[in-house]
């Protein structure tokens, strides 16, 4: 197989394989043809390796940049019809690209959002990069990104946003202009115990109705005017122990009550 340049090609690393590709082309499948696209791939993975490098230092590591360039190649050789007359180039450049692109879409997020979301967050950050270049000290509007980008106010709003969800922020991270390592966890709320008494507070609401009247008095001021027992028997005029096995029976029968409505 002839992997010489070709004079038209602007990059050594573009070898001249027209004619592997015709032979590819009229093979079965079979290890003939899959050792022949074997050495078509080897003979184009330095163009793979050379547009991968266009995407370092945005993330990702320069390994699995070639890797991903290494399966786009592997498509355009086995999609690539030289009967169409176009140069092999020019069909490889853009899928190995996309290749790419589609691998930071798809893998480099940290939260997840939708494919639609993702193309306006970049034609958002194009048109503030150009807008930015031409504005001196202050950043462009929402109006006027949305009349470069040709988009939508409300879509540029939502590209803004997503511009912040590439990467996620650490609970632990320090936030801005803080001097005492106050953090994101710090300011998150903690359950609030009284959530777990609401039902039982509810439930019980109609059951306490019910009761007569002397025994809701006894209970309001036992639970709720926090009174004791004697202080109770004295202001009703009876004996303590009559107070308490009011309260006992009126609770026990409350409880009763509502878990038989509960089993209901």
């Amino acid at each position: 197989m002839s992997t010489r340049a070709s004079a038209r090609h602007p990059y050594d690393d573009a070898p001249d394989t027209a004619d592997d590709f015709r032979t590819l082309a009229t093979l079965p499948a079979g290890p003939e043809r899959d050792a022949l696209k074997d050495r078509i791939v080897e003979a184009w993975l330095p163009m793979a390796e050379r547009l991968a490098g266009r995407f370092r230092s945005r993330g990702e590591s320069m390994d699995d940049l070639r890797q991903v360039a290494a399966l786009g190649l592997v498509k355009a050789v086995d999609r690539y019809d030289p009967d169409r007359g176009h140069a092999f180039e020019s069909y490889a450049v853009p899928t190995i690209t996309g290749e790419i692109k589609r691998h930071f879409r798809d893998h480099m997020w940290t939260l997840h959002v939708p494919r639609r979301v993702q193309d306006v967050r970049n034609r958002v950050r194009f048109a503030l990069q150009d807008l930015s270049a031409n504005l001196s000290g202050r950043r462009p509007t929402v109006a006027e990104i949305a009349e470069h980008a040709n988009l939508s106010e409300e879509d540029v709003k939502v590209g803004l946003e997503a511009l912040e969800s590439f990467t996620a922020l650490s609970l632990d991270a320090e936030l801005p202009g803080s001097e005492d390592g106050y953090s994101l966890s710090d300011a998150l709320g903690a359950p609030d115990p009284a959530l777990d008494t609401v039902v039982d507070r509810e439930a019980v609401k109609p059951r306490l109705a019910a009761l007569p009247e002397r025994e809701r008095a006894i209970l309001y001021m036992r639970f709720f005017d926090d009174m004791t027992q004697s202080r109770i028997a004295e202001q009703l005029g009876i004996s303590q122990m009559h107070v308490s096995r009011l309260i006992s029976r009126c609770c026990g029968r409350v409880r009763e009550q509502v878990l038989r409505d509960a089993g209901q």
